[in-house]
């Protein structure tokens, strides 16, 4: 299985960054609310591979201060202004906050993306005595069998081939990954909203893979889907709920990290 990132930073979305910062689902409040209950303190957050701002957003109505950085300057530059958010462009294996200066860090659907032991260790070295990692990730949504059906297709016989091997750590909702904190269970959730066909079309274009397979072949792959999504969907305006469970890798740093 692949262990992280070892070989620099790989970027696979800063070609699509508005389109990322658009189209990508937002984490439910009360997942804000479990994540500032865990935490020691609501000082400071360092949110990691921050993307556009999805956590960060969250994280601030909690937090006093969060600091949130990308080794992406596009995906950075596509996040909006928040109160209480400072963006910086930074790998996630080096970090500008002091040591022990962190109640919380987190990393939304990226740390398959980051070289683990050198995160591991900054992560470390930034959370202060009892504070809180939470890692969160989310695979293949679902919304009724014969859409999910269609959307599993696509994922794996048309994109399959263009999906980075990271991806399997995805998958695995970061199963069984070590890391020098104790572990926390958080509570089971999911994000869920209510989308039209066009709004799910539009997200699956933000996928990696779905990126990748276009460069390579000169075909939307989701367009060579479309008419099989449409006849699942029914009225493509009418709209229906979409489910992400969430998985979580959780632990807390205790004097000896």
């Amino acid at each position: 299985m692949p262990t992280g990132n070892k070989g620099g930073f790989k970027d696979h979305f800063s070609g699509h960054a508005g389109d990322y910062a658009r189209y990508r689902p937002r984490y439910p409040d009360h997942f804000f609310d479990s994540l500032a209950e865990h935490s020691p303190g609501q000082q400071q957050a360092w949110d990691v591979g921050c993307g556009n701002g999805q956590l960060a957003a969250g994280l601030s109505r909690h937090f006093e201060r969060v600091y949130a950085t990308d080794a992406s300057a596009e995906q950075v530059a596509a996040a909006p202004a928040m109160d209480g958010v400072t963006f910086a462009v930074e790998p996630a294996e080096h970090c500008s906050l002091p040591d022990d200066s962190a109640d919380l860090v987190t990393v939304g659907q990226a740390l398959h993306w980051f070289d683990h032991p050198a995160f591991f260790a900054e992560a470390g070295r930034v959370l202060r005595p009892g504070g809180l990692f939470v890692a969160v990730s989310y695979a293949l949504c679902r919304i009724s069998p014969a859409v999910d059906a269609e959307i599993e297709v696509l994922y794996r016989d048309v994109l399959g081939p263009y999906w980075p091997p990271e991806r399997a750590l995805v998958e695995s909702g970061y199963a069984g990954m070590a890391h020098p904190f104790t572990p926390v269970t958080l509570p089971a959730m999911d994000m869920r909203l209510r989308w039209s066909l066009a709004d799910l079309v539009h997200y699956l274009n933000t996928w990696s893979a779905a990126q990748r397979h276009e460069k390579a072949t000169g075909k939307n792959a989701i367009e060579m889907v479309l008419k099989r999504l449409e006849a699942v969907w029914g009225e493509p305006n009418q709209t229906r709920e979409v489910v992400w469970p969430l998985n979580t890798l959780s632990g807390r740093k205790t004097r000896h990290a």
